[in-house]
């Protein structure tokens, strides 16, 4: 079997950033899926389930209602717990969603209230959430983002 691309990368090398870990193209529409990077692979605990839950339900929920709502695809959270997917319509870098991504954590950071999405209804494992925790890991990748700027193409 071929080894898939994000298994060539060297993890190793990966800082908290927003990188362009794959464009996929398919009858002249092309997806760019974004690396959101919130913590160090292998030198930084990953991301506790329930705030990553949390991340997950703000940042979809802030995604699919901002300006740029049409050219999102998905939201979600990686396996290995230090980060998180963005995948939207068009050839994009990072610095074309800098103000976005920003703007996104804001959102997490100021959000109050009921987590959107967090009902027996609505969610199937709707307890396991943590709004306190998700806004520290959101800080601290905002803060790392924005003093180093890191983002580029993963090799």
């Amino acid at each position: 079997m071929e080894r898939i691309a994000s298994f060539k990368i060297n993890h190793m090398n990966l800082l908290p950033g927003l990188y362009v870990s794959r464009r996929d193209e398919r009858d002249g529409i092309t997806l760019t899926t974004f690396d959101m990077r919130i913590t160090a692979p292998n030198r930084e605990p990953v991301v506790d389930m329930p705030a990553l839950h949390t991340i997950e339900h703000l940042c979809a929920t802030y995604l699919r209602n901002c300006k740029r709502k049409d050219e999102i695809v998905y939201f979600g959270p990686m396996g290995c717990r230090t980060g998180c997917y963005i995948v939207m319509f068009g050839d994009l870098e990072p610095e074309d969603i800098y103000d976005l991504t920003v703007d996104m954590c804001d959102f997490v950071i100021g959000f109050e209230g009921e987590i959107p999405g967090a009902s027996p209804a609505e969610c199937g494992n709707y307890s396991e959430q943590n709004l306190e925790m998700a806004k520290y890991y959101i800080s601290k990748f905002k803060n790392e983002l924005t003093l180093y700027k890191r983002f580029n193409y993963l090799e």
